[in-house]
């Protein structure tokens, strides 16, 4: 195609009626003061979308637009321009047509763009209308930094070499930010923040360090190094979250803050001694990116309304219950965030202190120092709350004390570990907790799961196996023959694997009175018919099977939450 033409982009959606007069002066005159580009400027005020924009601009000089989020590109190809460029311009390389580039521009009337990114790939290209927004997800996607950890690790190997290296000396070295050592942190970090990881795990093997990332629930391989770089990278990470590093036989825990690209990153670190050396797992908690919303974390509109009214009650004692990593502390605070007010005194209990809220008083436990969980609750009681978050009921103690806080005008919001709603009020009743204590306080349990969902950009029909038709006969009966499957069949988006991000299932058990009353029977099982009888198949397993009969998840995931909940 021949170089485009400078246009006017304010004209184009005049032209095109998407933005009228009144709204093209006021954003010119906000333009002028902050200094921002005129597309921003049209939809931060909401005048058209990010999508309008790229349309017009598409029509205006008849090139097409491509939707990244169902574009499957290449990420050699998309390397052909390196990452600072691709930024700087908004730009990415998506295809390659008998010697011609197919480029995306976010702003494809940008005459120097186009002139810089054709000198640096020294190829023809043409263009296409990215979104600016996707354009810029789909770089921090693509340019990973698995090259650069793998290159800052050899560097790191040989400045190790097998010498003795002071690494408190390198804490308070003021040139530190330049060490070998700092460069493949961040650049891990980086990495991490950029793929969605959860934790990171640093692993001492035989022969070598491993470090794989937990995405999605699934721990990735990311890069391997030379083994004698382990004990310096674990005294770093000691060092940097204040644990004892002349300490390498005991298990420690620990926590620091990093900024990663603008946004606060708060990191709990676990190290372990290991046959090899010492582990360590790192847990990433985006302090920026949270959306503590019951709307937002995947509850079904009725349990939403039912779990809200719930947690609005004066007092009594709610439990979310599930195993590591499902979710529970997330979907608490997202309760807690509705409930946070001027009106009322929260206090949290946790170890450790996973998010932070303003208005409310969060408290860490720490055992060094006898600081347990019964003790701080007692203390947390005097301080006249009106509601009480205990991080988890670990011990008949902390059980009771929170079951008494419930029964005497405090709302106890907490955590336990049970497989399923129906089980927990007899788990709390086997840590000791008195009968009449749990039909009195406890007001609701609410079990979750996390469950992966099919990558939208490469979702396509799935014809279910055997076993899985077997089983969606059972759940469904002779509906599965109707119900259309969906699986992922793995794109760049979700670096091959079929599935990007999770979402909650959930099944949620009231204390109703006839519940109530089976929890006095001695015999578990009158309990547990009357606990199945309230939910009324409302399960973990119905709500993770109607995932996957509207394509949300898979059937494998399906059965997957399944089997975790009867184990």
């Amino acid at each position: 195609m021949a170089r485009p033409e400078k246009i006017r982009l304010g004209e184009i959606l005049v032209q095109q009626r998407l933005l009228s007069e009144e709204q093209l002066t006021l954003a010119l005159t906000d333009q002028k003061r902050s200094g921002r580009k005129l597309g921003r400027v049209f939809v931060e005020k909401g005048f058209v979308t990010e999508e309008q924009i790229s349309g017009a601009l598409a029509r205006q000089l008849d090139i097409p637009y491509i939707n990244l989020k169902f574009y499957n590109v290449n990420p050699d190809i998309v390397r052909m321009l390196p990452e600072t460029q691709a930024r700087r311009f908004r730009a990415l390389v998506l295809e390659e047509r008998r010697g011609v580039l197919l480029v995306g521009l976010a702003d494809p009337t940008d005459l120097f763009a186009y002139d810089e990114i054709a000198r640096l790939v020294k190829k023809n290209i043409e263009l296409a209308v990215v979104n600016e927004t996707e354009v810029l997800a789909a770089i921090d996607r693509i340019y990973r930094r698995t090259g650069e950890i793998t290159d800052f690790a050899r560097e790191l190997e040989q400045d190790v070499g097998d010498a003795f290296v002071d690494f408190g000396a390198l804490a308070s070295n003021p040139g530190l930010e330049e060490a070998p050592i700092v460069k493949l942190l961040q650049s891990v970090f980086d990495d991490a923040t950029q793929v969605r990881a959860s934790d990171i795990h640093i692993e001492p093997q035989e022969t070598r360090l491993q470090i794989r990332f937990r995405i999605d629930g699934v721990l990735h391989l990311q890069t391997e190094a030379d083994l004698k770089i382990a004990t310096p990278l674990a005294l770093r990470l000691k060092l940097m979250s204040e644990l004892d590093i002349s300490e390498k036989r005991l298990p420690q825990d620990g926590r620091f803050a990093i900024k990663v690209k603008q946004q606060r990153i708060d990191v709990r670190i676990s190290t372990m001694p290991t046959q090899f050396g010492e582990s360590v797992v790192m847990r990433l908690l985006n302090q920026g990116g949270m959306n503590l919303k019951l709307d937002a974390i995947g509850m079904p509109q009725e349990m939403v309304a039912k779990f809200r009214a719930i947690v609005q009650r004066p007092n009594g004692l709610v439990l979310v219950t599930g195993p590591t990593g499902s979710g529970k502390t997330t979907t608490l605070y997202s309760a807690l965030a509705e409930l946070n007010s001027v009106e009322k005194k929260l206090i949290t209990v946790e170890d450790p202190v996973e998010y932070r809220l303003p208005g409310i008083n969060q408290v860490q436990v720490n055992d060094k120092i006898e600081l347990t969980f019964a003790k701080v609750l007692r203390s947390a009681l005097r301080q006249d709350p009106d509601i009480v978050l205990v991080g988890e009921m670990r011990d008949q103690e902390t059980a009771q004390i929170g079951l008494r806080a419930a029964m005497t005008g405090h709302l106890v919001l907490s955590t336990l570990h049970t497989n399923d709603a129906a089980s927990t009020p007899l788990r709390l009743m086997d840590m000791g907790v008195p009968r009449y204590m749990v039909g009195s306080a406890l007001q609701c349990v609410l079990a979750q799961r996390l469950v992966r969902l099919v990558c939208e950009s490469c979702s396509q029909p799935h014809e279910p196996t055997p076993s899985e038709s077997a089983w969606l006969r059972i759940e469904l009966g002779e509906q599965v023959k109707t119900t259309k499957f969906f699986h992922g069949k793995g794109c760049s988006h979700c670096n091959g694997m079929g599935y990007r991000g999770r979402t909650g299932v959930y099944e949620l058990l009231e204390m109703t009175q006839a519940v109530v009353d089976a929890s006095n029977h001695h015999d578990p099982a009158v309990f547990l018919a009357a606990a199945k009888a309230e939910m009324a198949g409302q399960t973990l397993r119905r709500h993770a099977v109607h995932l996957a009969t509207v394509g949300r998840t898979t059937v494998a995931e399906a059965m997957r939450i399944s089997n975790q909940q009867e184990s």
